[in-house]
Parts: C-alpha cells; structure tokens; sequence
C-alpha cells in the first residue's frame, strides 16, 4: 500500500500539493482530460515546468486559464500572498461547486473525496462569515484554478492508489494580507479555522505560507494514518510561485510503501454490538471505517438480550489506527462500549497495477507469494464505471481484467 509524507519547508497550497503528486507520477495528461471534461465551459491546462530555488532543483505546477473576454485579478492573486495566482471571474457557492463535481464522470472515490474538501472549506468560510455552509460563497477558492487545484488534487491522489497521508508542522507567516474582504491577518481567518487540529510553527514569514486551499486538502487526506514503518520509494520537490526571505519556497513530497508484512501480522479486532441502529446508518460506518484505514469491516446478525435483534460491528484494525477507527465508531454509532483483542493474520504481498483491457485501464490487485503472482483481484469500482460507458455487463469486464491481470491466463 502507497502513503505520502508531506515536508512543509515553504507551507503549503493547492498547486504545489498537485505538482507534488505530479512529480510522484501521477498523469498530467489524463488530469487535464478528465478535468476538463468536468470543466467543458472553461479554457485551462495544468502545466508543470522544472525549477530551481536556494540550490533546489524541483518542479513548479500552476494552472493556466485563458481569459476570453477580459481579465480579472482577485486580491488572492496579489504581492501580499507567497501561492496564489490570477483567477478567472467566477465566484461560486458550494451547492454550485457540488454539483459541478456530482455530474461529472470522474470515480465515485475522487468525487467523494474532492467534495469532502470543499466541505471543510465551506465549513470553515460560513463559520468566519456567520453563514450556514451552503450559502457560501467562494471568492478565490470558488475560482477555475482553485476548483481544478482541489479536484486535480484528489484525481491525483486516487491515481497513485494512496491510503493515507501525514505532513509535518505546517509553518504559518504572520502579519496581514489583502483579500477579497479587505485587509486579514495571517494566517487568513479561514486557514486558521481549518488549521485546528493540525501542527504549525511560526515561521518569520511576512507572506501567506498555508492557503485556505491546502489546509482543507492536507485536513481531510491526514485523516488516515500512515503506518509506522513504511519504504521510502521516490521524493519530489513542488515550489510555490513566490520567493520568502529565510527559506525555499518548496512542499517536499515523499512517496512510502507499506513495509512487507510478516507472517503473522499483529493486528487488532474492534468489535460492538448495535441494536437501536438502521441498516443504512450500519453500512455508512462500515464505508467510513474502510475509508478511515480500516483492514477490514463486517458485520453479523445476532440477538441480544429478550432476543432483540441487533448487528454486531467487527473491525480488523492495524494497532497504531485503533484510536482513529475507535472514534469513528463511537461518534457514528450509538454504542457505549467497544470489545479489543490482539489478533495475527497470514497475508499475502500486494501491490496494484494497471491492465489494458478492450473497455480501457483497469487497476488489478495482484497477490503475491515467494515472488510469484499467485493470484489477481479487479478494482470492481474500475470495472463498473468502464461497464457502464460500454454498456457490458459488469462480470465481463471485471473477467477481462482478471485475465489481463493474470498474464492472460
């Protein structure tokens, strides 16, 4: 399994964060299609250039929007912000941003993903304005650049097939900037909103470091954990598009794998049982868990106590993501108490790759043993979506794959 530590040297914003992804091999090509399909009123590109700072040699990534009717600078794009850059006209709500996402084509996964961002955005933006959070109106983050940073973002992500993400303390400038409202101190209230909970450090900056942008995204990928022992399989460096005084202007990105699992892997076993609960609340935890780290989650139908009929809730969890999935469970259920014990489980080696098939890519988890693929598993949400532009059954695409997986066995 694929995570991503964050090296926040120069903050953090929605461009370096992509650029970050880009460099650790997401396809700049099929974000620029797929964004633009969502996006088919717009003139925009992803562009990434290689560049240099304080000795460093990395990349840069920006969004470049042609403007056919006239130009419009937004504050966020002045001298007084270290990451932002010119936006197009458009400032958006969120009901508006949400159906934008909702109609496109794009995986159910970065659909889910990318719309969790924006309510965090929301979230913070309604509570600095004192309004709810679907009339809000986004200025510079409701702008073409910001929605294909954000979306671009959680595209790349699910590409690289990542689980869970961890960044080091955030640093943060001080001061005052100019925004769409007038003159904010720094970080901008609505940054500062969706820092709580998050590691920062004052850094003697004067200029914005964390835009409301990458705080939202860093926000919600950082919500699952990242293994305590993991490889160091690539690194890259994503500058931002201004220089600081004391430091380079860089997000450091570094691409881990799970190190390979023992034998009998310790693991932990989370169970609950649940009698005052709906089927449809039940099986939104268990997605919750799955999205949270979870190794595993099922549920069996059992009896309680004058033989009320309940769901018993069993969760096979790694020991350093027990206390996160503990407090999923515990917030989203109406359980008092949890039952834990220590379990060991045999598992094969994994990884996933990519399959051509005759109704496009498909990803293939492929199981391993003593060096040999022993067997492959299709990404069911992959077969289903080609399916569905084919117009084939599901299992005939999901075999296509099983077999392109297999090496045509």
């Amino acid at each position: 399994m694929k995570y991503i530590h964050f090296d926040s040297v120069g903050g953090a914003a929605g461009d370096m964060l992509l650029g970050a992804l880009i460099g650790l091999g997401a396809d700049v090509d099929n974000l620029n299609k797929e964004l633009t399909a969502m996006l088919p009123d717009e003139h925009f590109k992803i562009v990434v250039n290689p560049k240099a700072s304080c000795g460093i040699n990395g990349l840069e990534a920006k969004v470049e929007i042609e403007e056919h009717h006239h130009h419009h600078h937004h504050d966020y794009g002045t001298k007084e912000h270290g990451h932002k850059h010119g936006h197009s006209h458009h400032h958006r709500n969120f009901k508006d941003i949400k159906e934008i996402v909702e109609r496109s084509s794009l995986p159910k996964e970065v659909k889910e993903l990318t719309l969790e961002v924006f309510t965090e955005l929301a979230k913070a933006e309604g509570k600095v304005h004192g309004k709810p959070m679907d009339e809000v109106h986004f200025h510079e983050v409701g702008a073409v650049d910001s929605i294909v940073d954000i979306t671009g973002c959680c595209l790349a992500y699910y590409q690289l097939g990542i689980k869970g993400v961890s960044v080091s303390p955030l640093p943060v400038g001080q001061g005052t900037v100019k925004c769409q409202h007038g003159i904010y101190p720094l970080p901008a209230p609505a940054t500062a909103e969706l820092l709580k909970g998050m590691e920062t450090v004052q850094s003697g900056e004067t200029l914005e470091m964390v835009t409301p942008t990458g705080a939202a995204i860093l926000k919600v990928w950082t919500r699952n954990p990242v293994p305590a022992k993991t490889k160091l399989i690539e690194t890259v460096d994503s500058f931002g598009h201004r220089d600081f005084a004391h430091r380079p202007n860089l997000l450091r990105g570094m691409l881990l794998e799970a190190a390979e699992k023992l034998s009998n892997d310790e693991c932990l076993l989370l169970e609950t049982n649940i009698d005052d609960s709906t089927p449809e609340i039940i099986g939104a935890v268990c997605n919750k868990l799955l999205k949270a780290g979870a190794l595993d989650v099922w549920t069996t139908a059992i009896q309680m106590k004058k033989q009320r009929a309940a769901t018993m809730l069993s969760v096979l969890c790694d020991v350093a993501g027990a206390d996160v999935i503990s407090e999923i469970i515990f917030r989203e259920t109406s359980t008092f108490g949890i039952r834990e014990r220590s379990v060991k489980r045999r598992c094969l080696q994994r990884k996933i790759k990519e399959v051509e098939t005759p109704y496009g890519k498909i990803r293939v988890k492929i199981g391993i043993m003593n060096e040999e693929e022993i067997t492959a598993s299709p990404e069911f949400d992959d077969c289903l979506a080609a399916a569905d532009k084919a117009n084939v059954p599901v299992k005939v695409v999901m075999d296509e794959a099983k077999k392109a997986g297999s090496g045509g066995k």
